[in-house]
């Protein structure tokens, strides 16, 4: 099975994401959004930086 997002509504009726890897497990979240459109872009800037971002530790 391939890693999907999911985007699904919190409690407070905000919009958010999360990126499941294969075997189920969630490994990554996003923020609240007022809209679905909104979530959906800040799933489109992950696919588009993450190949690119650098490890940085702090």
């Amino acid at each position: 099975m391939a890693a999907k997002f999911e985007i699904y509504k919190d409690k407070a009726g905000e919009f958010r994401f999360r990126l499941k890897a294969g075997n189920g497990e969630v490994i990554a979240t996003g923020e609240g959004y007022s809209s679905k459109k909104a979530c959906e872009n800040g799933i489109e800037s992950i696919r588009k930086n993450a190949p690119i971002a650098e490890i940085v530790e702090v």
